[in-house]
């Protein structure tokens, strides 16, 4: 085989078009790429099939939950759905959940389809190659407050401008401005570059700020980085009510 045959073969096995190629499935896979353009073309709804604790403590970005109470049985799990896309049926959807072994998205995705919807597939990857490959992750106000009220080994990093950082900020957040990040931008970022696995939570002005704090860490090994999409005031206002106010930087 040429240099040339070589460098085809390795393109064409690229890790995000990869899925599990299983044989005989109920319900067709997607790869990384196909969820990367849903997300953009807004071509199918992503319905995450896990835990609302687990959605609430970090899901793929633009990520749907229509997962009801603990115990409910599965035709809750159909209504929820339906209730999600206006009882539109033909509404195509993506489920995904945590990855190969993980039974709930293929068991989710096969009910849809026998209750009468007609184009589901399966993100069956699920997060953890999600997070791998730099995907951003979304983390709700419920999980960054249990977080920040029980993981000590969570790193906060507020995104807004060293102004506004400098008016006051959760305790313990390290100021990382992402308007003005450079080339170089997260080299002087306390990151824990002794261990890439550290869960590192980002917050902003709003959610678009920190999204492009995450965009630019997503370009770096580091695997376990959410960012809140809501605003600063929501989550000191949270915070403050929980017992444990912001505190001055």
């Amino acid at each position: 085989m040429t240099e040339a045959e070589v460098d085809v073969t390795v393109r064409k096995a690229d890790i995000r078009q990869a899925t599990f190629n299983e044989t005989n499935p109920k319900t067709p896979e997607v790869s990384t790429d196909d969820v990367r353009r849903i997300l953009v073309d807004g071509s199918a709804v992503l319905l995450d099939s896990r835990k609302r604790a687990e959605y609430a403590a970090g899901h793929i970005a633009g990520a749907r939950s229509a997962t009801p109470p603990p115990g409910a049985p599965a035709e809750e799990f159909i209504a929820a759905v339906e209730r999600l896309v206006g009882g539109d049926k033909a509404t195509p959807l993506v489920v995904y959940c945590n990855g190969e072994h993980c039974k709930q998205g293929r068991r989710l995705a096969e009910q849809l389809a026998e209750s009468g919807f007609r184009d589901v597939k399966r993100y069956q990857l699920g997060i953890p190659v999600w997070r791998a490959l730099g995907g951003p992750v979304e983390i709700d106000l419920d999980g960054i407050l249990r977080v920040y009220q029980v993981d000590r080994t969570a790193i906060f990093f507020d995104a807004r401008s060293a102004a506004d950082f400098a008016k006051g900020s959760i305790a313990g957040a390290h100021n990382v401005p992402a308007d003005t990040l450079g080339d170089d931008g997260l080299a002087k970022a306390p990151l824990p570059r002794n261990d890439f696995n550290t869960r590192v939570i980002l917050f902003g002005r709003d959610g678009a700020q920190a999204r492009r704090l995450a965009d630019a860490i997503g370009r770096t090994p580091f695997q376990n980085v959410s960012y809140f999409p809501g605003t600063y005031d929501a989550l000191a206002a949270a915070i403050n009510a929980s017992g444990q106010p912001p505190q001055k930087a």
